[in-house]
């Protein structure tokens, strides 16, 4: 009688698991990330350019703490969008040219690439344009169309969440030390604020296409305070002196620009039928680490890990030249010049995810994707 109830406890046991699995793979069937954007979404898409000059992190120390080798990934682990994944309880979300290869896409794709930006024109030839990310993001969706047919293919479309961070590289590349002579070339024909409806045109023209396609929930990071990265720390001290701070007519633009895609966003929910979205401040988000370091665990908020000069703001982290590197880069907010630590990044994804109101507009990330 024993072994009965026993062998019978057993089965019910299994039983339960089975459907547990079941319920799991049925909630997550048409739920997934397609991420598009720059540097601080990017899974080593740039690995993948023929341009010898194109924007890549494949060498180390990138992604020593947690990869134990480079990715591709601007820091020295994982970004947002890994983490947001690991949160949903989906799969790490593949690289596009990953998902070339025989990897799983039911779950998404991502397209992000260092370097890019709303306009053509950003970095143009050494990135992956945000108009070239949209047509991988439409070859993609006819092989989700050919494995899983007309309606799943359509489901997953309409429930999966859009993430972008996109737009900081065209307000980098007004400020930084030109690549070529070009690169300042765009505000001789367009005024400050024509720009920035440039900049906010383009990107908006891609979140109509996608809704076309039938994307309803977009999650969108707004952009950094770049004027506070060490690269543009390093270039203030040198320009100002040891008591400069932040490149502050940098960020002037950023808070600009940031303030258009609040207003833009609230305009087009009221407008388009379905459309959802949450807008994550990294920009306060961020500032709020730079500002008070220590209640969040970090030591450094304002020199990078990584690099050297001023700041650790210049040079590139890793590659042949000289560079100094810290003992304990959870001690840091910023790893390299520009892009900020795997466990800041991990500190984004939670709040983005659980919706802090002080940070995070309209809804929280993880309501977009129950």
């Amino acid at each position: 009688m024993r072994n009965l109830c026993f062998h019978l406890c057993i089965l019910i046991f299994l039983s339960c698991i089975n459907l547990s699995i079941c319920y799991f793979d049925e909630q997550n069937k048409f739920r997934g990330l397609f991420v598009f954007g720059d540097s601080m979404f990017d899974p080593g898409n740039n690995n993948y350019l023929m341009n010898p000059s194109a924007y890549r992190a494949n060498f180390k120390p990138y992604g020593e703490s947690y990869f134990k080798h480079p990715t591709g990934r601007f820091s020295d682990g994982r970004l947002i969008p890994d983490f947001l994944a690991e949160f949903a309880y989906l799969p790490m979300i593949p690289s596009y040219y990953q998902a070339l290869h025989n990897h799983s896409i039911n779950h998404g794709v991502n397209f992000a690439s260092a370097g890019a930006g709303c306009l053509d024109e950003t970095y143009t030839e050494k990135v992956i344009s945000l108009n070239t990310q949209l047509g991988n993001f439409k070859i993609v969706r006819e092989k989700l169309k050919a494995h899983l047919g007309k309606k799943d293919s359509e489901a997953l479309l309409s429930n999966a969440v859009y993430l972008f961070s996109i737009a900081n590289n065209d307000y980098l590349r007004l400020f930084d030390i030109p690549d070529t002579p070009s690169d300042l070339s765009c505000l001789a024909y367009a005024t400050e604020q024509e720009y920035i409806n440039m900049v906010m045109d383009n990107f908006f023209t891609v979140i109509m296409e996608i809704y076309k396609f039938g994307g309803r929930r977009f999650g969108i990071q707004n952009l950094l305070p770049l004027g506070c990265l060490p690269r543009f720390r390093g270039l203030a001290f040198l320009k100002e002196g040891p008591h400069s701070d932040c490149l502050d007519e940098l960020n002037t633009i950023v808070k600009k620009h940031n303030l258009a895609l609040s207003q833009k966003l609230k305009q087009i929910k009221k407008e388009l039928r379905g459309f959802e979205y949450s807008l994550f401040s990294v920009f306060d988000a961020l500032n709020e680490l730079f500002e008070n370091p220590s209640t969040y665990g970090f030591k450094e908020a304002k020199a990078a890990c990584c690099g050297f000069g001023p700041y650790r703001g210049f040079g590139s982290c890793g590659t042949a030249e000289v560079y100094e590197l810290c003992k304990n880069v959870k001690e840091h907010v910023i790893f390299d010049s520009y892009h900020p630590t795997e466990k800041a990044f991990h500190h984004f994804a939670r709040v983005w995810w659980q919706g802090d109101p002080k940070l995070v507009e309209s809804q929280s990330l993880k309501s977009l994707l129950a």
